[in-house]
């Protein structure tokens, strides 16, 4: 049952999945946190493998980069694959003064910028949320981490280089980081029957003039990874 964007066969993609916008991040979690894991895609180079993580199946795969994008994957997984569970593991720009480099963030909702749900027809407004079983956990097993951890709404935004320079607006309306895929994966898991969760390492304080390397984004988010990790153990 391959689709125009996945080669993967049916039983390939575990009812979890971990979702990396980077490639490259799917196969260092694949490579050092799945027991034998197994290549299933390599469509566009978005790579994605399923493995076991403390015996339970797991699959990580790439999204790439804005909610167009995960927009396509996250409904091929829900709808093609029989994916129960998508876990957006990513980074962010903290906007909060309270959120500081490499913190973790579970997004419980994602405001967002984009239209994307004006497919759906609704007369008025929607929220995109997260599912709740998926927030209680994650929040559970990042408190047991030890590491510093925020719960709360997040924006999801089309625009990377945003020239209405908005980011201090939003944050009077105490949203905690800015990413580009949440609010999508949300909609398509509520329209599908499924779940979501987006969990974020900042990785910049756009306010702040703040950031990380290319590298640590790509390799040491360890918190953010492990605590999607015991979150699909969990459920």
């Amino acid at each position: 049952m391959p689709t125009p964007h996945n080669n993967a066969k049916k039983g390939d993609i575990a009812k979890t999945v971990l979702m990396p916008g980077d490639p490259l991040r799917a196969k260092f979690i694949a490579e050092n946190y799945l027991e034998n894991p197994v290549c299933y895609n390599e469509v566009r180079g978005m790579l994605g493998f399923t493995g076991t993580y403390k015996g339970v199946p797991v699959s990580v795969q790439g999204s790439g980069m804005g909610m167009p994008s995960i927009g396509i994957y996250s409904h091929e997984l829900f709808n093609e694959y029989g994916v129960e569970n998508i876990i957006r593991v990513g980074t962010a720009g903290s906007i909060a003064d309270d959120v500081g480099l490499r913190d973790v963030i579970i997004g419980i909702s994602a405001s967002t910028n984009s239209n994307y749900a004006a497919q759906y027809r609704l007369p008025g407004t929607y929220a995109p949320t997260a599912s709740w079983k998926l927030v209680s956990a994650a929040a559970e097993a990042a408190e047991k981490s030890g590491c510093t951890y925020h719960v709360g709404n997040i924006l999801s935004s089309d625009t990377f280089y945003d020239d209405a320079d908005s980011l201090a607006d939003w944050g009077k309306m105490d949203v905690l980081a800015i990413e580009m895929e949440a609010a999508a994966l949300y909609m398509n898991a509520a329209r599908s029957g499924k779940n979501a969760l987006c969990i974020l390492t900042v990785s910049d304080c756009p306010l702040k003039g703040l950031s990380t390397t290319a590298e640590e984004r790509q390799t040491t988010f360890r918190d953010m990874m492990e605590i999607a990790l015991e979150t699909a153990v969990f459920i």
